[in-house]
C-alpha cells in the first residue's frame, strides 16, 4: 500500500494521533481538536459537539478497549480525511471498526467518526461506555 498523501498539517496530527495511543495517554488530545469538533458515536443518532466533550468521550474508550490495535489506513484525495482500521476487544467480545478522521486545514481535528461491527461488540461496547460515561453524555446533549 502507498504511503498517505495526507496535507501536511494533518499528517503532523495523524502522526500525534499515533504516538498517543501507542503510549495510551491522551492528555494532549485538547491540542489537536478544533473547538467545534463533533464525535460520532456508532451508538448516537445525533453527533456529540465540542472539543470537551470528544476528549472526554475518546479518553474513556481508550480505557475500555483492550488490545486496540490499527492495521490499515486511507486517506481521501484532498489529504484532509483519513479511515483506520481498527481491531479490539471490550471483555470477552472482539470487534473490529473504523475511525474516520477530518481535519482543516491547520490540522485540528474537526469530526471525528466511529463505527463497530458486529454486534456483540458494538453492544459490549454500548454497555461499558453507557456505564461509565452516560450521565455525562446525557447532560453534554441537553
Amino acid at each position: 500500500m502507498s504511503e498517505l498523501k495526507l496535507h501536511p498539517n494533518a499528517a503532523a496530527s495523524l502522526q500525534q494521533w499515533h504516538a498517543m495511543i501507542r503510549s495510551h495517554d491522551l492528555r494532549a488530545l485538547p491540542d489537536l481538536l478544533d473547538p467545534q469538533a463533533v464525535f460520532r458515536s456508532p451508538i448516537a443518532h445525533s453527533p456529540y459537539p465540542g472539543a470537551p466533550v470528544v476528549s472526554m468521550i475518546l479518553n474513556t474508550v481508550i480505557d475500555v478497549l483492550e488490545e486496540f490495535t490499527y492495521y490499515r489506513e486511507l486517506a481521501t484525495v484532498d489529504g484532509l480525511n483519513v479511515v483506520l482500521e481498527f481491531s479490539a476487544k471490550v471483555g470477552d467480545k472482539t470487534l473490529k471498526g473504523i475511525d474516520m478522521i477530518r481535519f482543516n486545514e491547520q490540522g485540528k481535528i474537526v469530526e471525528f467518526e466511529v463505527m463497530v461491527r458486529p454486534m456483540s461488540g458494538l453492544q459490549a461496547l454500548s454497555e461499558e461506555m453507557g456505564r461509565r460515561l452516560g450521565a455525562y453524555l446525557a447532560a453534554s446533549k441537553a
